[in-house]
């Protein structure tokens, strides 16, 4: 079957990787589960990367406690994703999947520096790239990385993969019992609903491209394939609908 997306970039959180049974920053079997997934998608012939967040490893609200000013404090975020990334590249590798770290600042002892050609040839040879230390700079997101990126490699789609989450509601439905699940939106329904799916920066990248934004639960692995195949898994936003 013809892939709906030929180039994608993953959208993981860093609670996506969390060991939370034992209050642990990493967990393999969570590593393994992602990695096939992705390993699913490249077997398929679809180009890979990944942008990964540090939410296992560092937050905001520990900088405030400790008294870390944010400058500070989002540099340390940026050096947990790398961790992060380095931590799926071995995983990957261990299932025989070929991947390359990058970092948007220099740390070449571990990685290589992001450079887009680069960047370009790794995925045109079929390796996952995977992208850590965010955009290099402090007050910017992992979701303005995932857009950024996307635009970047021309990239058909984000796969912003949750945690138990299925999709795009009104309002949590955690919180919310007559919270909405919204199958199909615009970049600028998602905007004037104040739905906190990325952030503005990241949406502002994204509005005006061809590029898809499908939110699902990656807890379900067969939802990879099954949005590769076309069907309506979880939410799709997009420039019109």
């Amino acid at each position: 079957m013809k892939n709906k997306y030929n180039r994608v970039l993953v959208k993981l959180s860093g609670e996506a990787l969390a060991d939370r049974a034992n209050n642990g920053i990493l967990e393999a079997a969570r590593l393994k589960e992602v990695s096939s997934a992705i390993k699913l998608m490249v077997d398929r012939g679809v180009d890979v990367c990944v942008v990964v967040g540090a939410g296992n490893i560092w937050r905001g609200k520990l900088a405030d406690s400790i008294g870390v000013e944010r400058t500070t404090a989002d540099y340390m975020g940026m050096l947990g994703t790398i961790i992060n990334a380095l931590a799926l590249q071995s995983s990957l590798e261990n299932i025989g999947v070929q991947s390359r770290v990058m970092t948007a600042f220099e740390i070449k002892a571990v990685a290589e520096p992001y450079i887009k050609r680069r960047a370009m040839r790794h995925l045109e040879k079929k390796r996952v790239v995977i992208f850590g230390g965010g955009t290099g700079n402090p007050y910017f997101t992992t979701d303005t990385t995932a857009a950024l990126r996307a635009n970047e490699l021309e990239c058909n789609a984000i796969m912003m993969a949750k945690n138990g989450v299925e999709g795009v509601y009104t309002a949590d439905p955690k919180k919310n019992q007559n919270a909405k699940f919204l199958a199909k939106l615009s970049y600028k329904d998602m905007l004037a609903m104040d739905l906190s799916v990325m952030d503005n920066t990241a949406l502002s990248l994204c509005m005006n491209t061809d590029i898809e934004l499908r939110v699902f639960n990656m807890q379900e692995l067969s939802n990879f394939e099954k949005i590769l195949d076309g069907e309506d898994v979880g939410t799709t936003i997009k420039k019109e609908i």
